[in-house]
């Protein structure tokens, strides 16, 4: 169960950081995205990888 936890969380938070990237102006890739250079983008994105943060940090605590 924490290896799942592990990498969904790494994979949720790695999909977060590009959504703000992408809010952000950064990555104006896909072209035909509907979240380039909007600015709510960078929050949800902070938030999905703030989520995906804590669930690999659950994944990878020591004990039961």
């Amino acid at each position: 169960m924490r290896l799942i936890a592990k990498i969904l969380g790494g994979l949720l938070a790695l999909a977060g950081v590009f959504f703000a990237l992408q809010g952000a102006g950064v990555i104006m890739w896909p072209a035909s995205s509907f979240m380039l250079a909007a600015s709510v983008w960078i929050t949800y994105g902070l938030i999905i990888a703030l989520v995906g943060a804590l669930l690999f940090w659950w994944g990878s605590r020591r004990g039961t």
